[in-house]
């Protein structure tokens, strides 16, 4: 009969997580502290290596289901961040353990794994799920092979169908920017300039503080993701947002409305002050209706980013310099060895707010939120 390995269970008292398990028969415990659900469950699953595998040596009979549960999603939580953990593991979970998880891993081959993405292709699922899922079965099966559990990794060779499903990219044009701006009121017409004029992430938009706003650019040290104060995204993402003249001017008008500027106050706050705007309030009660109602419905926040990039190739900007006020990376040479200066992408942002000549941003100010 085969050897299951055993999970455990975590739980949470007083702020601190909990973590049991059986061991020789007996029901041991033992305290964890304060730490992310995702930390708790990494620490957990570090306890049961001994537990499950006392030789020390990978087992023929590991399954995929139990290979994920206890060696490659306690490894990569650590080097996740909480955002991309949620993400990865509900794909992997949905996707990957519920059509894999009672296989032992040695039986799957290449063919099967690639007729499963020939399945979620033509089932309609987008290039990008696909291709995510071609990327985890690689990373999968090469933690595998690292760990000694196979020989070769039956999933190096996969591709991602032709028949997957690539959604169409869309940017506003010159007088669609236009018309965004002219349906807004000052907080939601703000927030978007800081996404299309200076290329700014959602999150990193609705993390602002005013301590992070500087004369002539702004500061990029957090960001808000499902409510939660984190880091930038990646690396590239803490960086310095050049703000061009117009968009200045915009950020003090806001200030004079705004009901608390002290430092540590929130550019963007809740109704309690006490926390930042949630980004899905703001879009769905005060800029989606508005956008919707000038046809311009099927617009995003991710729609935005990409026309800062898009118009700015369009005025013949140096990419490296949009790729530095976007927090992207364009390859190891240049990221390395090369930095654009904040009075050049200055310039840049002013050359894109004067191409857009004729966008009124001098509007009335609306009632204090």
């Amino acid at each position: 009969m085969r050897r299951r390995f055993q999970k455990g269970s975590l739980s949470k008292v007083g702020g601190s997580w909990i973590a049991q398990w059986w061991e020789d028969g007996h029901r041991r415990k033992r305290t964890l502290g304060r730490m992310t659900k995702a930390q708790a469950q990494a620490e957990l699953a570090a306890i049961l290596v001994p537990v499950n595998n006392p030789q020390g040596v990978p087992s023929e009979t590991c399954t995929f289901g139990e290979f994920m549960q206890q060696t490659y999603l306690p490894f990569y939580r650590r080097k996740w961040k909480d955002s991309t953990a949620a993400t990865n593991q509900d794909r992997i979970r949905y996707h990957l353990v519920s059509e894999f998880g009672e296989r032992r891993l040695g039986s799957l081959t290449r063919d099967e794994l690639q007729s499963f993405l020939d399945r979620k292709a033509e089932a309609g699922l987008s290039f990008s799920t696909v291709d995510h899922l071609r990327w985890d079965l690689k990373q999968i099966f090469n933690m595998a092979v690292v760990e000694g559990y196979l020989t070769k990794n039956p999933a190096a060779l996969l591709f991602t169908p032709r028949e997957a499903h690539r959604a169409a990219k869309r940017q506003l044009g010159w007088d669609e920017v236009r018309l965004v701006f002219a349906v807004l009121d000052l907080r939601e017409l703000l927030v978007c300039m800081l996404a299309i004029v200076a290329g700014m992430r959602p999150g990193e938009i609705l993390g602002l503080k005013w301590t992070h706003i500087k004369h002539d650019h702004i500061e990029i040290r957090q960001r808000v993701y499902r409510g939660k104060v984190d880091s930038p995204k990646t690396p590239h993402s803490v960086r310095q947002v050049a703000l061009s003249e117009g968009l200045r001017d915009m950020v003090e008008k806001w200030k004079r409305v705004s009901l608390r500027t002290d430092v540590d106050a929130w550019v963007f706050p809740s109704e309690t002050l006490k926390t930042p705007l949630a980004k899905e309030n703001c879009w769905r009660r005060n800029i989606s209706p508005n956008l919707r109602s000038v046809g311009l419905g099927w617009v995003n926040f991710q729609v935005m980013r990409r026309t800062h990039s898009s118009l700015m190739r369009e005025l013949n900007i140096d990419p490296k310099i949009v790729a530095d006020q976007l927090g992207h990376t364009l390859d190891v040479n240049l990221n390395v060895y090369t930095q654009s200066a904040l009075a050049v992408r200055k310039e840049a942002v002013n050359t894109l707010e004067s191409a857009l000549n004729g966008a009124k941003w001098s509007r009335p100010l609306p009632a204090v939120v």
